[in-house]
């Protein structure tokens, strides 16, 4: 059965959660930087089967652009000219990075653990591949 990926990519860093094999449940996967982005999926990809990747769109409150939106949108332009039959599919993330967060505070992630970015960047893109889920799957 195929899965379904999240991109949460930033300058630095991409966060990147999968689902179970059944698409119903978002889990953290892994960070990696983002240079090294479009390998480390060619090596995943041969070990399994992705029927769709989502990618977090930056906007602000507002919805319009933000910094990071140009450089979201040229990292998915990479990642559809590397992966030209694989569907991607943007998805809102004005409030994954918050959310996500606020679910470490709620399971007491203290402090220090708060703090690490690469820890955050990952279940930001599990909060948006679960709020996909919740809108399109189930």
């Amino acid at each position: 059965m195929a899965r379904i990926l999240a991109l949460d990519i930033g300058e630095k860093r991409t966060g990147i959660a999968v689902t179970d094999p059944l698409c119903i449940i978002a889990q953290g996967l892994t960070t990696v930087g983002t240079v090294e982005l479009i390998p480390w999926l060619k090596e995943y990809m041969e070990g399994e089967a992705v029927k769709l990747l989502i990618w977090g769109l930056p906007k602000s409150l507002a919805g319009t652009d933000t910094d990071g939106t140009v450089h979201a949108l040229n990292a998915a332009a990479s990642i559809g000219r590397s992966f030209p039959s694989l569907p991607l599919e943007s998805v809102d993330e004005r409030f994954s990075s918050s959310m996500a967060f606020q679910g470490l505070i709620d399971a007491g992630a203290r402090k220090k653990k708060r703090q690490d970015k690469g820890l955050l960047d990952k279940m930001s893109a599990v909060q948006l591949l679960q709020t996909y889920l919740n809108r399109n799957v189930l």
